[in-house]
């Protein structure tokens, strides 16, 4: 078998789903985690990151985008999006609150109609705040 790396955009929804989860996966590896794959958003989680410590589990849903949810709040979920040609990787309830800071979505209309917002490209603003959640690869 000839090995040809394949276009992300040459890729369905759910292949790319699982590309991401691998690249996330991959540096999380670098922080000690084990990463693995959910069938079913369990508890609103795409995958578990356990540490090597064997105290510490994350439940992560992952994003195309950055995204906050009210569906997430309070449930102790992070998630996980391309930021800063890595991954952010970050508590959602925190997002919210940086959010609520540093960009005006908790007044979209998304927001307070459906519930959700997603952006392609955030404020430079928030995204220096989220510097200290971006995943560096070792």
């Amino acid at each position: 078998m000839k090995f040809q790396v394949v276009q992300y955009a040459d890729l369905n929804s759910k292949q790319k789903e699982i590309y991401n989860f691998h690249k996330v996966a991959a540096i999380l590896a670098d922080y000690g985690f084990n990463c693995i794959k959910l069938a079913d958003d369990w508890q609103s989680a795409d995958f578990l990151a356990l540490h090597k410590d064997g105290k510490n589990t994350l439940k992560v849903q992952m994003k195309a985008r950055i995204t906050i949810d009210k569906k997430y709040i309070g449930k102790g979920l992070h998630v996980a999006f391309p930021a800063k040609n890595s991954w952010c990787l970050i508590e959602h309830d925190k997002l919210v609150d940086l959010v609520g800071e540093f960009a005006n979505w908790l007044n979209s209309s998304d927001w307070r109609n459906k519930g959700n917002y997603h952006c392609k490209s955030p404020s430079k603003k928030l995204l220096a705040k989220l510097d200290q959640h971006i995943l560096k690869s070792a």
